[in-house]
């Protein structure tokens, strides 16, 4: 069975692996492993002229709320391009990015993110399909009750203790705080 082939049209059965230490799908014809792994999602803390750049979120999860350029992963395309195409999608924004800010795992939903700063090229952003509007606010106006996800107020809050720095290793998690809200 070749990796790109869906996994449903074989006869799969849960058992688990030898040599691994939970269950998971395995074909009863070839022994293939269907391994189901976290989702990636990348996005950027994006700044104009000391302004950041929101998008109020056109989608569910958390329609109507405030949240950075982010999204999913695709297959064969790096976090940064990633990243980039998100701040497009969602903002019309062209980005230069300026470093990893924060890996922060959401264990509940299988996620792992990867945030990184940016510099918007210009002040020119719009709403993206995804996005009911954006705006460019300065961090003390962060309409923090209107943010969808904790992580974008762990990405807003380290962004701002970063900043005059790059020097720094990424941020992570708050201690103790797996996003769970």
């Amino acid at each position: 069975m070749s990796g790109g082939t869906d996994a449903q049209n074989y006869p799969f059965s849960v058992k688990v692996p030898d040599g691994d230490d939970r269950p998971r799908l395995v074909c009863q014809d070839c022994g293939w492993v269907h391994y189901v792994n976290p989702k990636v999602v990348v996005g950027a803390v994006c700044v104009w002229e000391e302004r950041i750049l929101l998008c109020r979120r056109a989608i569910e999860p958390r329609r109507g709320f405030w949240t950075i350029p982010a999204g999913y992963l695709e297959e064969r395309e790096s976090t940064e391009a990633g990243a980039m195409r998100e701040a497009r999608e969602e903002a019309n924004a062209d980005i230069e990015l300026q470093g990893l800010l924060g890996v922060y795992n959401i264990p509940r939903i299988s996620q792992v993110q990867l945030i990184y700063r940016a510099r918007l090229r210009d002040g020119a952003v719009s709403a993206g399909i995804e996005s009911l509007e954006v705006m460019l606010c300065r961090y003390e106006d962060i309409p923090w009750k209107e943010l969808a996800f904790p992580s974008v107020h762990w990405a807003l809050r380290h962004h701002r203790e970063s900043l005059g720095r790059s020097d720094f290793a990424p941020f992570g998690n708050p201690p103790g705080d797996f996003g769970d809200y």
